[in-house]
């Protein structure tokens, strides 16, 4: 039977533990993630064991990302079987703090990160989602001190965002992107998928569908604006309200016309339901 992580909830606790785990100066890798764990979470913690020696995770559903009309009472909490996921891969630590905790009465003190934070995607939908992530993610750096974090792909925005942020304030940790990890029919895992009914279920998948058959007609020649259209009224059509369906240069996430311009990774954004789904897929 796997041993149960060491679970910490207060930063003096955290930082006497992380201690412990440099003994002998062993590398040390973040995971950090917001519960609800699925296989997609298990592969990064699959990465992070292979880029350090010693692994900690973090459970915190950070309420400065969601805005007022958002899920955050409502947002998926399994605690006692992510504790078990996580024992059966043999992690370290889990840093499982209250609000209190990381966000004590006086908290004064924001990141407002520019740049991949401000292109116009989930940035012009969230407006307050940047904000609030770079700030969790700075205090979880600064506390943990970790040498490497993993993020996924899923959240390419996300992970831009935190990469430049880390390079910007020297924050001495090596930012890690890992792959989307996606249901047998396509669909990228995510905590919210709980959220869609079996019918909404069945035609999630389409998002990936219409994202491939796009990146297809862009490897061909199509210009984007002419691909991004066709692929936006087919997401329409199979009952998604479209955020937005875009090609972007992967590094900064500028607007790019063609793969001439450089690496291209393709990102959408769909509500199915009261559901919202992201993806992005390289081009």
């Amino acid at each position: 039977m796997p041993r149960n992580p060491t679970v910490v909830r207060t930063v003096p606790a955290l930082r006497r533990a992380v201690d412990t785990l440099r003994a002998k100066k062993a590398t040390v890798a973040l995971v950090p993630t917001m519960g609800a764990l699925h296989d997609g979470h298990v592969s990064l913690v699959r990465l992070a064991k292979r880029r350090a020696k010693r692994v900690v995770v973090s459970i915190f559903v950070n309420p400065t990302q969601f805005a007022p009309t958002e899920d955050f009472g409502s947002y998926p909490r399994t605690w006692k079987e992510d504790v078990a996921k996580l024992a059966a891969e043999g992690v370290d630590l889990i840093w499982h703090p209250e609000v209190k905790a990381m966000y004590p009465d006086g908290f004064a003190t924001r990141i407002v990160p520019e740049g991949p934070a401000t292109a116009g995607l989930e940035d012009r939908f969230r407006p307050h989602f940047f904000g609030g992530v770079a700030t969790v993610v700075g205090k979880l750096f600064t506390q943990v001190r970790p040498d490497v974090a993993i993020f996924g792909e899923k959240d390419f925005q996300q992970l831009r965002v935190v990469t430049q942020m880390a390079a910007d304030l020297d924050l001495g940790v090596k930012v890690i992107g890992s792959k989307t990890v996606r249901e047998r029919d396509g669909l990228a895992m995510s905590s919210r998928n709980v959220y869609l009914s079996p019918e909404e279920r069945r035609a999630a998948p389409e998002l990936n569908r219409v994202m491939k058959q796009a990146a297809g007609r862009l490897r061909a020649g199509e210009d984007s604006a002419t691909a991004m259209a066709a692929g936006a009224a087919e997401i329409t059509k199979a009952g998604f309200v479209l955020d937005y369906l875009e090609v972007r240069h992967a590094a900064t996430l500028a607007p790019i016309g063609s793969l001439k311009d450089g690496p291209m990774r393709m990102l959408v954004a769909a509500r199915l339901g009261s559901t919202r789904l992201i993806d992005n897929i390289a081009v």
